[in-house]
């Protein structure tokens, strides 16, 4: 009658050790054909920039999409939304947001102004009012992602609200406002309003070679594990025989 032998502590803990590293790597293996496919979908959309009404920045069903738009409109005179932690050539910085009403009807929505540098002291930069009738194009996004720290937004002595992330219901609370689309505009960089700006859709975060990069690194602990473990057993099993 033929018994199961227990598997040794060590190659218990190196097949979890390998689970583990082999599915980091395929997480990040994942992130990295997700931001390609991303990438790949917002040129394409940059090579027809076939304007869509800026009132699909409402539509639910395309929240997770990229389109170029344009529409007439005007921005609201609400607080300013100051995106922190934000970098632009190795700069500290911030990405302002206005509230911009489309004339085609729709929610309004968050439209990216630019980027604005912040000192070291932590001095907000006021971000000027924008008022009357405007044209506006440019490239409707999901919001950057919001991670996992949360916190309300915060009101600054000029009444911007400085934001950790753009999180649609507190943000939409503050202002006031019953909802917000879905999607954010990033402005037109040749358009003559706002700051500097570019219409990268992975700004602050990693670039798909940068996954790729780490998944290798992921899937070589996971294979230096398994050499590590046969290794040791080919050396435990070597010196028993030795001993008999």
């Amino acid at each position: 009658m033929s018994r199961h032998m227990p598997l040794p502590v060590g190659w218990t803990l190196a097949v979890l050790a390998m689970s583990l590293f082999g599915s980091l790597g395929a997480w990040q293996w994942g992130r990295a054909e997700q931001k390609e496919a991303m990438l790949a979908e917002t040129a394409r959309v940059l090579a027809d920039r076939q304007p869509q009404p800026l009132a699909s920045a409402a539509d639910k069903a395309r929240s997770q999409a990229y389109d170029w738009a344009a529409g007439e409109g005007e921005f609201l005179p609400a607080p300013a939304i100051l995106l922190d932690n934000q970098t632009r050539d190795r700069q500290p910085g911030v990405r302002a947001y206005r509230v911009f009403q489309p004339a085609d009807a729709g929610a309004p929505l968050l439209v990216e102004l630019g980027w604005l540098p912040v000192p070291g002291n932590r001095v907000m930069p006021a971000v000027a009012p924008l008022s009357g009738p405007q044209r506006i194009t440019g490239l409707l996004v999901p919001p950057p992602s919001e991670g996992i720290a949360h916190a309300p937004p915060s009101a600054q002595p000029d009444g911007s609200l400085l934001v950790i992330a753009l999180q649609r219901q507190e943000i939409g609370q503050a202002l006031g406002l019953p909802s917000l689309a879905p999607r954010v505009l990033k402005l037109d960089p040749d358009l003559p309003l706002g700051y500097a700006r570019d219409l990268d859709i992975l700004p602050n975060t990693l670039p798909p070679e940068r996954h790729i990069g780490y998944a290798v690194q992921w899937f070589g602990l996971a294979g230096a594990v398994l050499v590590t473990a046969l290794v040791l057993t080919w050396r435990s099993r070597r010196g028993a025989r030795k001993g008999q």
